[in-house]
């Protein structure tokens, strides 16, 4: 048995007019509050005193500076029952929430810029639920239990099917069987006393994107519906308690039919209507958590708490071969968007007009084949540097050079774009001419790596958005090497600690959908983090004294004067 003890604390963001994180539409504002945004924690302590914590904000994102505010709060509120190693700051996704609340410059151009009240009310909303939840901890039984959808419960469907199809080890489906392409299966741990469940952890892949971006109001989506009427039925036995919806591998599935008629199918949901959708998609997974949770064979968790942690700087990662198809030079680069990311999804959220995209395309073609040719003029250490990058990036056509912050070759501030085309290009060439982003990253690059173990479980932390195949490859990889110490179960929860867009399988990669071009380290990405996670698990095997993972590495910060130019811009009109 454990002391375990849980909270929610409204997050205290004003819709006023901001454009929300998910979408990149600046057209996506704020300007009412459909349902509240909870940060909703657990705190769980064994006998000996070992720790975790486990905090899940209604939000598309969770930054650096998210995670690194509320730990500098949480050590001076907990002292030294906190530790940040077993700290999990993870989210569910949803697209209807606020944005501006990262130090990166990309994922805040939309808002536009960083808005500080964002930042500092969701910091304070996970602190306060984190303390509470530690306050209130008593003796508690854990349970972990798991459930597979029927086929036949529009919860899901695969968004990009012909890159499941290039997988080697999936079953193959039609379009229309895009409801199978996927992990059906939600795992649920469960928090009793005395016999009587009293709150819940759920872990089940699904986009919070069942509302689209013509809404004007904050929404946790169907996570957060699925946490409030779970909370709602557990209310009579705990008045207090919490349902987290956390994600799994979600990186290439949605809550949206996919198949024949798709677009006439999703355009038939509408205004009120996808509200009443997102309900009833949240009613699926709730119900599904509490049946689960229910389920009198459960398996009681027991014994001890650790956890790892570390980052890693992702534009330069050696992948092992053997995560790599043999491939002895797999190598991460500098991060590149390619033309798919900017031309968006089908069905969840459309991006640039496809003749604007295949424009794109043959200028990234251009740029590529004049840089590798014999008339480039490069200097030999930008001609090395780029063939490194184009083989390490494979198929992508690469729009935006993220690292070097140039599009098609030139530089923010000289895009010939014009400004109407793209409003978000136009964002970045303004804030280029203020000088806000001259040193500032555009996305971070130094990731976070996380494996939490409670009793017999544990927990991979990803983040950013992993496909279904990749999450499970990950997590193969990562068992095999934690079963000496007794690990019956590994699981995953991704969008953890940090944001860093998408993660697909190396097959998966050469299709070229929206997920492969917004997975921005190269096509050897996954085999990346394989190395990275198998190699934190290697360290689990040690007495914790004995473990040589890097413990010194950090994001660097961004400067502040660059901060300032791009906060606290005015919402567009």
């Amino acid at each position: 048995m454990y002391q375990a003890g849980w909270s929610r604390q409204e997050i205290g963001v004003s819709p006023r007019g901001y454009a929300m994180y998910g979408y990149g539409q600046p057209g996506h504002r704020a300007l009412g509050q459909e349902t509240p945004l909870y940060a909703r924690a657990f705190f769980v302590q064994n006998a000996a005193g070992q720790a975790l914590t486990f905090c899940c904000l209604d939000l598309g994102y969770v930054s650096y500076a998210m995670r690194s505010g509320a730990i500098e709060r949480l050590r001076e509120r907990m002292g030294a029952v906190f530790n940040d190693a077993a700290f999990v700051l993870t989210c569910t996704h949803t697209h209807s929430g606020p944005g501006g609340c990262s130090h990166d410059v990309m994922y805040n151009l939309v808002t536009p810029g960083f808005v500080p009240e964002h930042l500092e009310a969701v910091i304070n909303a996970t602190v306060d639920a984190v303390v509470a939840a530690w306050q209130s901890a008593a003796p508690t039984d854990l349970n972990l239990a798991s459930g597979r959808f029927d086929e036949a419960v529009p919860v899901a469907w695969n968004r990009s099917l012909k890159a499941w199809n290039r997988n080697l080890d999936v079953t193959r489906y039609q379009e229309g069987e895009n409801h199978k392409a996927l992990e059906r299966t939600m795992q649920v741990l469960s928090f009793s006393r005395d016999g009587q469940m009293h709150s819940l952890l759920s872990l089940f892949g699904v986009h919070a994107t069942c509302l689209g971006n013509s809404l004007d109001r904050h929404d946790g989506d169907n996570k957060g519906y699925a946490s409030a009427q779970v909370e709602q039925q557990l209310s009579d036995v705990d008045v207090d308690a919490v349902a987290i919806f956390a994600q799994g591998t979600a990186g290439d599935v949605s809550p949206h039919y996919h198949g024949p008629r798709q677009t006439a199918r999703r355009n038939a949901i509408k205004g009120r209507a996808e509200y009443v959708y997102a309900a009833e998609n949240g009613r699926y997974q709730s119900d599904m958590a509490l049946n689960i949770a229910a389920d009198p064979q459960q398996t009681p968790v027991n014994g001890g708490i650790d956890a790892i942690f570390t980052y890693v700087d992702f534009t330069a990662v050696h992948a092992d071969p053997a995560m790599a198809n043999g491939e002895p030079e797999a190598w991460t680069t500098d991060p590149c968007h390619g033309v798919s990311f900017f031309a968006g999804t089908p069905v969840d959220g459309h991006g640039v007009p496809p003749p604007l995209a295949a424009a794109m395309r043959i200028g990234a073609r251009v740029v590529r084949n004049y840089r590798l040719g014999p008339l480039s003029g490069l200097s030999p250490e930008d001609r090395q540097y780029y063939q490194r990058l184009y083989s390490a990036q494979g198929p992508k056509d690469i729009l935006m050079e993220t690292g070097r912050k140039l599009v098609l070759g030139r530089t923010f501030d000289r895009l010939g774009l014009p400004d109407a085309a793209d409003p978000l290009m136009a964002e970045m060439k303004r804030q280029a001419k203020a000088g806000a982003i001259n040193e500032s990253a555009m996305v971070p690059t130094v990731l976070p790596l996380q494996i939490v173990i409670l009793g017999q479980i544990a927990l991979v932390s990803c983040p950013g958005e992993f496909t279904t195949i990749a999450g499970r490859r990950l997590l193969k990889v990562v068992a095999e090497r934690l079963r000496p110490r007794g690990i019956e179960q590994v699981l995953i929860c991704t969008y953890c600690n940090d944001y860093m867009g998408y993660v697909t399988t190396n097959e998966e990669y050469q299709e070229q959908a929206y997920e492969g071009g917004h997975t921005m380290f190269g096509q050897w990405t996954l085999a990346a983090f394989q190395t990275g996670f198998v190699s934190l698990a290697e360290e689990l095997l040690k007495p914790e004294s004995e473990r040589m993972h890097d413990r010194v590495t950090q994001p660097k910060p961004a400067p502040v004067a660059e901060l300032m130019l791009r906060s606290s811009l005015p919402p567009r009109s």
